[in-house]
C-alpha cells in the first residue's frame, strides 16, 4: 500500500463530510463562542489517540495477544457496518431529514473525538498499517496527519459548507463514499481471512 492509498482509505473511514451535520447537532447546545474551541480540542485529542495507536499498534497487539489478522477481520466487519449506515442512514440520525437536539452540554472526548473522528475502524486501520509495513511508519504518520488536517479544515468550516452545499448534497457525497468504503472493508476481510488461513495451513503442513 502506498501513502496515497493509505490517505484515501483513512479519509473515507474518518468521513468528515458525513459527520458535518452530526457535529453541528452535538455542538448546538454549546455557546457559539465556545464551539470552535471545543471542536479544536476534540480534534487534537483525536489526533493524539490516532498517533498512539499508529506508533504503539504492534505493542498493543502483543500486549493483548492479538494477531494482525484478527484486527483486519474485525476492522473490516466494523467498517462494513459503518459503510452500510453511510449508504442507508437511519431516519432518526442527524443525517436524515429530522435532526435530533442534544442538550447534554459540552461534549468531552465522547462522542466527538471518539468515536466520530477516531473511531474503531480508523484505529484498526492504523494498527494494521504499522504492523504490516513498519518500515513505512513515517509515510503512515504523514498520511494520518495529512488526513487529520484535511478533516479538521472541513469540520471547522461546517457552517459554511452546509450553507453552500446543503444537506442533500452532503448526503449524496456520503453515500458515494460509503460504497467505496464497502469495497475497502470487504478487501480488509478477505486479506485477514486469506492470511490467517495460509498461516494455519502452513503450520499444519
Amino acid at each position: 500500500m502506498t501513502i496515497w492509498n493509505a490517505a484515501l482509505t483513512l479519509f473515507l473511514i474518518m468521513d468528515p463530510l458525513g459527520n458535518l451535520p452530526i457535529f453541528m447537532a452535538i455542538l448546538k447546545s454549546v455557546p457559539p463562542a465556545r464551539q470552535r474551541l471545543v471542536l479544536i480540542r476534540e480534534l487534537l485529542i483525536a489526533l493524539g489517540v490516532m498517533l498512539v495507536f499508529l506508533f504503539a499498534g504492534e505493542w498493543l497487539l502483543d500486549f493483548m495477544h492479538l494477531q494482525a489478522d484478527t484486527v483486519s477481520i474485525a476492522g473490516g466487519m466494523v467498517m462494513f457496518i459503518i459503510a452500510l449506515r453511510m449508504i442507508f442512514p437511519e431516519r432518526n440520525t442527524p443525517l436524515a431529514e429530522g435532526d435530533e437536539d442534544d442538550d447534554s452540554g459540552e461534549p468531552f472526548i465522547v462522542p466527538l473525538a471518539i468515536p466520530l473522528i477516531a473511531g474503531p475502524s480508523l484505529l484498526a486501520a492504523l494498527i494494521l498499517l504499522s504492523n504490516r509495513q513498519p518500515e513505512m511508519l513515517l509515510e503512515w504518520t504523514i498520511a494520518a496527519v495529512g488526513v487529520w488536517l484535511v478533516s479538521s479544515v472541513i469540520l471547522l468550516s461546517a457552517p459554511f459548507i452546509l450553507r453552500v452545499a446543503g444537506k442533500r448534497a452532503l448526503m449524496a457525497c456520503e453515500r458515494l463514499m460509503g460504497i467505496i468504503l464497502i469495497v475497502i472493508a470487504v478487501q480488509m476481510l478477505l486479506d485477514g481471512l486469506t492470511h490467517y488461513l495460509v498461516e494455519n495451513l502452513n503450520q499444519v503442513s
